[in-house]
């Protein structure tokens, strides 16, 4: 008996030995690594900083396929290009044995915005099949942001006054940004009306590069409803998008407090308040001022500031008031009475004439072409009030005749002759000059004794005729801005033939009436006309023509 167990127990015993020595072969520890990222504590942003990456193998083993795994912080920008994510394949580590790589980059986003760097080192140390790994982490706080942005705003508003508020930014970092965006968060009750410059939707701006001593100005106007003593929060940042990341660069905060209203002004023109007006139109303006707040105004002053680029200040008629030179109308409180003593709950009003310029000098108007809007601005006591009123576009139909021309080849007597059949050719062209408009359309009517022959040019031209109403109409549908101006011509060249009777004979004859073009103003949704005189035998836009018109 005692044989058996004594075998067991040695064999029991070589087992244990034997395994001890298995797990002591092929124990290791990672602390023989010595493994560190060096770095700057802090840094500007945009500035370019060194990441040390150093590693030391403090024991008596060899450290085999080691493989280095860098990841950059969020926002950094690598200066060799490549992902935030580098690998590399490094020689054997021998005991004692101690390298270093560098790894550069620029630091973005937010003042006092820690960045963490991050390293991973595999490897297996000779003669043992487990594959071990080591990692360390560096931080760098970006200390300073060299980038200027705020928010002007004003502290106090009324609910529901118009009001127009900038944010302005400047940068002054060394290394350009790129694929800079601008966001402003508007609060609950903001109504948004336009900006400049224009924004993506209604409330971000794309920058592109915003290079060093180079910033701008966003304006946007607005209106604000809240209850009183309530306060607004207009919230806006900058940043830059790289990888489908967002990098927040700078961030602002501005809060508005909704105050009572102390005086209420209105505007209306020609008894209204139009969704636009037509250029070369006479306007009368009535601007009226309600004391809603519980005291009393003494010597106030009036204002009204008009746009000089729209106006004929030739035309203008405004009894007590002074013209400025910078076109604002001022009424003064020697002058008017309501201005003198303004009491509590006590109304007055103003007014005047003034008519709208022709035309306008696309050469002031920068970039844009189109859309236009009429802004004045009111001011009473510290009180403002801006109003905006757009502008119709023009559109035009020139109508012209001739009997010499290469369209069509006229035939007939010239001068006209009782009884006998002469051709004319007429051409109508089509002009658009500022918004966009919808279903346009030019209409005319044909006299008796006047009849189309069939002839249209171009051919696919939308030309019909009635001959009970004797109106003839061209349809052209949707014109854009411009249209017809310059070298892109919207025309249709038609054939009319007259046969004068004995109680036309001595006088010029009537070829086509008035033409009339009407379309939908898509800017101002007002329906907008423009005419051209009648045509006769006179046919002034022919000069070979000339004198040939009387009937014979």
């Amino acid at each position: 008996m005692k044989k058996p167990f004594l075998v067991i127990a040695f064999l029991m015993l070589a087992l244990g030995a034997a395994g001890f020595w298995y797990w002591q072969k092929n124990s290791f520890s990672k602390d023989i690594l010595k493994f560190e990222i060096l770095a700057p504590k802090e840094t500007q942003m945009g500035q370019e900083i060194t990441y040390t990456v150093k590693w030391k193998n403090i024991g008596q083993i060899l450290l085999e396929n080691p493989v280095l795994t860098f990841e950059f912080p969020q926002g950094a920008q690598p200066s060799l290009p490549g992902n935030l994510r580098v690998t590399k394949a490094l020689d054997d580590m021998y005991p004692g044995q101690e390298k270093t790589i560098d790894f550069k980059a620029r630091l973005f986003g937010a003042q006092d915005e820690i960045k963490q760097a991050k390293a991973y080192l595999a490897y297996n140390p000779k003669n043992l099949q487990a594959r071990y790994e080591s990692d360390t982490t560096s931080t760098t706080v970006i200390s300073s942001v060299p980038l200027s942005f705020d928010l002007d705003l004003p502290t106090r508003m009324e609910s529901d006054q118009s009001f127009t508020f900038t944010l302005n930014y400047f940068s002054n970092s060394d290394y350009p940004l790129a694929n800079t965006r601008i966001k402003i968060d508007y609060p609950d009750g903001f109504t948004f009306k336009e900006a400049t410059p224009s924004p993506i939707g209604q409330n971000e701006w794309s920058v592109g590069v915003l290079n060093k001593g180079k910033g701008g100005r966003i304006q946007v106007k607005g209106a604000l409803h809240g209850q009183l003593q309530e306060v607004k929060n207009f919230h806006a940042t900058l940043g830059s998008w790289n990888n489908g990341e967002f990098t927040l660069f700078k961030e602002t905060t501005r809060g508005v407090e909704m105050a009572k209203p102390q005086i209420q002004i209105t505007q209306l023109i020609n008894g209204d308040s139009p969704g636009g007006v037509t250029l070369g139109d006479a306007l009368h303006y009535e601007i009226t001022f309600k004391n809603l707040s519980d005291k009393d105004f003494e010597n106030l002053f009036l204002a009204v500031k008009l746009d000089q680029n729209f106006f004929d200040f030739a035309s203008l008629n405004a009894q007590g008031a002074t013209l400025q030179s910078n076109g604002s109308l001022v009424w003064e409180a020697k002058d008017n009475s309501q201005l003198r003593f303004f009491a509590q709950g006590e109304e007055g009003s103003v007014e005047f004439w003034i008519k709208t310029k022709n035309a306008i000098d696309l050469s002031k108007q920068g970039s844009q072409a189109s859309n236009f809007t009429i802004k004045d601005k009111v001011i009473l006591s510290d009180v403002s009030e801006e109003f905006e009123t757009k502008v119709n576009s023009t559109i035009r139909i020139d109508q012209a005749g001739y009997y010499q021309d290469e369209v069509f080849g006229n035939e007939g007597p010239l001068p006209p002759r009782v009884g006998d059949k002469t051709t004319y050719t007429i051409i109508w062209k089509a002009q658009n000059l500022y918004n966009d408009v919808k279903n346009a359309k030019v209409k005319a009517t044909i006299p008796q004794g006047a009849e189309l022959t069939g002839k249209i040019f171009p051919d696919n031209s939308s030309l019909t005729f009635d001959s009970k109403s004797r109106e003839i109409v061209w349809t052209i549908g949707d014109m854009r801005s411009g249209a017809g101006v310059g070298n892109t011509p919207a025309s249709v060249a038609f054939q009319v033939a007259l046969t004068p009777n004995s109680s036309q004979r001595g006088g010029v004859v009537q070829l086509v009436g008035q033409a009339k073009i009407t379309a939908d103003d898509a800017w101002t949704v007002q329906s907008i006309l423009g005419t051209d005189s009648p045509l006769t035998t006179s046919i002034p836009d022919d000069s070979s023509s000339q004198g040939k018109g009387i009937v014979q």
